[in-house]
């Protein structure tokens, strides 16, 4: 994974870093990273024989910019349904995530961290963002966590279908993209597009991409994930 040094199209425009400052972070973060390698951290997982494909919280709370914790998430939907595309093409299974909103759901301490404005009737702006277009043998899950494998049984129904493979897109990068990739790695190889991963805050997003491609997978540019997929089906592939 190489680092853009051209500002991202998505996020919060007040979450962003300084023009002055962004240079300098990704030559750090580049420097970083040859730094781990040379330590024998960030090798390449590679794709298996059978992938999956996750699409996580696209969902309005999060891609309308007007909600709460929304921002400007255009280009994050776009080349998610980029890879959408690939996926269905190559007839591998298919999942979203959304959070399962309940008002009768007991607090925890993290709560105090960040305080939803939710009422009854809220449950719509958890629907998924029509752009994606869920067909009907795509699984919903609905979870109460970061990770879509915390509190679900998501890791059984990929077992069941014998996936060695996962990618992971959507949002957001520094939380429940990561904590997905963090709980998938010990039993899946873990593929992340980068241009189909977001993050309202771009400081969080580049380093939190730099952790999942030393630690947990390989970040990976949305055209090459692409490619790999449509070789599924290729008439070469045996």
């Amino acid at each position: 994974m190489t680092p853009d040094n051209s500002p991202i199209r998505f996020g919060s425009s007040d979450l962003r870093l300084p023009t002055d400052l962004r240079d300098l972070l990704l030559q750090h973060i580049a420097h970083l990273r040859d730094r781990y390698l040379s330590r024998g951290w960030g090798g390449r997982v590679g794709f298996g024989r059978r992938p999956a494909l996750i699409v996580i919280d696209l969902a309005k709370f999060w891609t309308v910019p007007e909600s709460q914790i929304g921002s400007d998430l255009e280009s994050v939907v776009a080349n998610a349904c980029r890879v959408l595309a690939a996926a269905r093409a190559a007839n591998i299974p298919v999942f979203f995530t959304t959070y399962a909103f309940d008002l009768a759901d007991p607090p925890s301490p993290q709560n105090r961290k960040l305080r939803l404005n939710l009422r009854e009737g809220d449950e719509r702006q958890f629907e998924l963002d029509a752009r994606l277009g869920r067909r009907p043998n795509e699984k919903l899950i609905r979870k109460r966590y970061a990770s879509a494998f915390k509190g679900t049984n998501f890791h059984e129904m990929l077992a069941s279908l014998e996936i060695d493979t996962l990618i992971v897109t959507g949002v957001s990068t520094s939380h429940c993209v990561y904590a997905t990739c963090r709980d998938a790695t010990d039993s899946y190889r873990v593929i992340v597009p980068r241009e189909a991963v977001g993050e309202r805050c771009e400081l969080f997003h580049e380093v939190s991409l730099l952790d999942i491609d030393l630690d947990l997978g390989d970040v990976m540019p949305v055209d090459e994930v692409v490619a790999a997929l449509e070789k599924i089906n290729s008439p070469s592939t045996s």
